[in-house]
């Protein structure tokens, strides 16, 4: 059977009849479910709103190290503002992966600015338009990522808003990279992304500047799996995955090194946070046919921690 992952058109399940909704939240579960990924179309994120803000992140990427440097926020584990090239790796690889970034977060988290949850957001004076351009996409990539969630509600007969509200005001970032060009930045042994699974519950990556992002199937094959230009790649997280007692598993993926040294790549993927309060337990629901809960409850901000600790962005 022809490995694919699905796509999806969003419209079917915010403006269609109960059996669209109920398709759409089935299609999605499904890919979820076999593949760990689905492409979304049909969304309301412009591929001009994107051509703009990866302006606005080349702008911000190409400045001299030592400016780019003034936005590193120390103690935040990379939570905001600039990390430098190398310094994040993989859970259980300790070679750096070939990739810097900059962090958006929530401007008005629930309960103000707690240092050891939510850090303020920083912003570059040298690119005047990236506040206001990257702020609104963050926006509307965490309206997108509770209506994905509401469908995967259905998918599981959930009560209404039963995941989508774990996000609302979540400790969801916006992650902004620069995978330079492998003649100018490179470690031996390194890749751009090497494989891992995300923490979060899920997470919305608009259309890359380039290919390269590939996933591993369940008897260990490698897919690229690259969205074209107007969908959203879409796959779930660690965190979604535990609290479904595993029905949706948190899947490997990469980003690997491209063909010519010449090439740079930019993307944009939202993760989708929950609030660092909530628990992450299976519901009883889920838990048919005697099968066992397979985690035990744990706390968010917890088990985030835990997971930024295992890729290098938290010293223990």
């Amino acid at each position: 059977m022809s490995f694919v992952v699905h796509t999806v058109d969003l419209r079917e399940f915010l403006e269609g009849s109960p059996s669209e909704r109920q398709s759409f939240s089935r299609q999605i579960g499904e890919s979820l479910k076999n593949t760990g990924f689905v492409k979304v179309s049909g969304h309301s994120i412009t591929p001009q709103r994107l051509n703009h803000a990866y302006q606005d992140i080349k702008a911000f990427f190409v400045l001299p190290e030592v400016t780019k440097n003034q936005y590193i926020v120390q103690g935040s584990g990379g939570a905001r503002g600039y990390t430098s090239f190398g310094q994040e790796h993989a859970k259980d690889n300790p070679i750096p992966d070939l990739k810097e970034f900059w962090h958006v977060g929530q401007e008005n988290p629930p309960d103000g600015f707690d240092p050891s949850i939510y850090f303020r957001n920083l912003w570059p004076h040298e690119t005047p338009r990236f506040k206001e351009s990257l702020w609104s996409l963050y926006r509307d990539l965490e309206v997108c990522s509770q209506q994905l969630l509401e469908s995967l509600e259905l998918y599981f007969d959930l009560p209404h808003r039963h995941l989508a509200d774990m996000v609302v005001q979540g400790n969801s970032i916006l992650r902004l990279i620069h995978y330079p060009a492998l003649k100018d930045r490179f470690i031996p042994g390194g890749v751009r992304a090497s494989a891992h699974e995300d923490i979060n519950l899920i997470t919305l990556l608009p259309a890359a500047t380039e290919s390269g992002l590939e996933l591993q199937d369940r008897e260990g094959h490698w897919h690229a799996v690259d969205g074209l230009e107007g969908e959203i790649v879409v796959d779930a997280g660690d965190m979604l995955s535990r609290h479904v007692n595993g029905i949706i598993p948190s899947t490997t993926h990469r980003v690997v090194n491209p063909k010519s040294p010449d090439d740079v790549r930019y993307s944009m993927p939202f993760f989708a946070h929950p609030r660092p309060e909530v628990i992450l337990d299976c519901p009883p629901s889920l838990l048919k046919e005697g099968a066992l809960k397979k985690y035990s409850p744990i706390r968010a901000n917890d088990f985030l921690i835990q997971r930024l600790i295992e890729i290098g962005l938290i010293k223990p």
